[in-house]
């Protein structure tokens, strides 16, 4: 990819680097949105090995794409060399991205969340188990369940 520091200062930038840098603009949502496909699929799928194998990939290219985004919102101009036509299709592209983002950000909020029931629930009825099964030396000697109630109880969890 093209994108450096040094084309910051868009009068310095030839027409061929502005080419390029759309260019790589265009080639970034199509790997970004070819991995939003997979991990969609892998988190419809309930596969968080194959999530957790996209998470460092998807983090380089989300780096990456929000490099090219604030270049083209600081230079707008710059994508005055692209035709009516290679603006429409260049926003058709986005609008699939962005529709791959939703579903994407949809999909985790649901798997986080149903992940945080399981959790809950399997608290709760380690909690039941642990008053239910507690039991202690009173205050007059006698052997009684106490209120565990506040019992601290740890899990290790790996989501």
């Amino acid at each position: 990819m093209l994108f450096d520091k040094k084309m910051e200062n868009t009068e310095q930038i030839k027409p061929e680097d502005i080419r390029q840098k759309i260019a790589d603009y265009r080639n970034i949502i199509h790997v970004f949105s070819e991995l939003l496909q997979n991990e969609n699929q892998a988190l419809k799928a309930y596969d968080t090995d194959m999530v957790g194998k996209l998470f460092d990939k998807k983090a380089h290219i989300v780096g990456v794409y929000r490099a090219l985004v604030a270049f083209f919102i600081k230079n707008k101009e710059t994508l005055n060399i692209l035709s009516t036509e290679e603006r429409a299709s260049l926003k058709t592209e986005a609008a699939a991205l962005d529709d791959l983002l939703k579903e994407n950000d949809q999909l985790l909020k649901t798997r986080m969340e149903t992940s945080q029931t399981v959790m809950n629930s399997i608290i709760k009825i380690a909690k039941a188990a642990n008053n239910a099964n507690a039991t202690s030396y009173g205050a007059q000697g006698k052997y009684s369940p106490l209120d565990n109630s506040k019992n601290a109880i740890a899990i290790n969890r790996t989501l």
